[in-house]
């Protein structure tokens, strides 16, 4: 089974100002003459971590990372203003050029993978390959299952919790009253739905209980960027018209696809998937028999470096 590769660090970072205020966080590592690929991080909020970094073979791909508006390192903190899903689809387009890249890989999770979707079928011959993970459709009813009622029936005791910041009159619309707090002016309010909100995730993100992974959610800082701008964008459809993404299937017909996903994943159930497979046949599906939805657990782990090691020996092979 494939493991994550060594931890490396990056032989570049960079501050690359965006539409005002939004400044983003742009990081290089791997071979800067390699393949290029887009690490594009969930949540949206969540920001990247270094061992985001070792799914690639250091030495076939130039690794690029970078947080999205609002998200970890990128400035201003945990910011909604003209936080939208086409001002992040501008913003790839506008590192793209930034960075003189002509075509690259686009390697996403979970929301990743809603963004990384979206700007291959807004920009296809910019994408050499797509490698998603945990695939999010982003529509009303997979909205619905992690915030109103699905998960719920599965964690009862984890939503226990999570819905104790909520009031017991307004629990028919948890993502509404959530939205109300996290965009609230009293400061207490805001940071207790934040961490409720960022550790409900966390607790259901693995097949098996991460404790590390549910400390790393109740971060406060990364916290309050993951719960406000989650919101902010669930409460907004994800700033997409109604099944957008597999309306436009038919502009990745001529990218390289592949799809992985647990079989057990309760944040984004597997029938996202499976959706997105039968709308673009010319992906490869890859279902984990043992996975829930983080990328860290190991048949995940092993399935995403095996499609950017193939990935890569495709794309070597046409170049030659």
């Amino acid at each position: 089974m494939n493991k994550a590769f060594p931890a490396i660090r990056p032989y570049s970072t960079q501050t690359i100002s965006v539409t005002a205020p939004h400044q983003l966080y742009v990081e290089q590592s791997g071979n800067p003459e390699g393949i290029a690929v887009l690490f594009v991080h969930g949540g949206p909020g969540v920001g990247t971590r270094p061992i985001d970094r070792c799914f690639f073979d250091p030495d076939k791909y130039r690794i690029i990372l970078f947080d999205q508006r609002g998200s970890g390192q990128s400035t201003p903190h945990a910011a909604l203003d003209d936080n939208n899903t086409d001002a992040l689809v501008a913003d790839i387009e506008t590192l793209r050029n930034h960075l003189s890249i002509d075509r690259w890989v686009i390697f996403g999770g979970s929301w990743g993978s809603t963004l990384g979707l979206v700007y291959a079928q807004t920009y296809p011959e910019r994408v050499l390959g797509l490698i998603l993970r945990g695939v999010f459709l982003c529509r009303d009813e997979d909205i619905r299952w992690f915030y109103q009622h699905g998960a719920s029936q599965v964690f009862p005791d984890y939503w226990s919790q999570y819905e104790q910041v909520i009031p017991l009159a307004e629990r028919g619309d948890m993502l509404g009253a959530y939205y109300a707090r996290l965009t609230g002016d009293n400061d207490f309010e805001r940071m207790a739905a934040a961490k409720a909100w960022s550790v409900w995730e966390g607790r259901c993100a693995t097949l098996r209980t991460n404790a590390s992974l549910v400390e790393h959610f109740a971060n406060p800082h990364l916290a309050m960027a993951m719960a406000r701008i989650e919101a902010h964008f669930f409460i907004n459809k994800a700033f997409l018209e109604p099944n957008q993404i597999l309306n436009n299937c038919h502009r990745l017909k001529d990218i390289p696809g592949h799809i992985v996903h647990g079989r057990y994943d309760m944040i984004c159930p597997v029938n996202q998937a499976f959706d997105l497979s039968k709308a673009w046949p010319e992906a490869q599906l890859s279902i984990i028999a043992d996975a829930g939805h983080a990328s860290g657990e190991p048949g995940t782990t092993d399935a995403l470096i095996r499609a950017t090691q193939s990935l890569a020996h495709q794309l070597n092979s046409e170049s030659l």
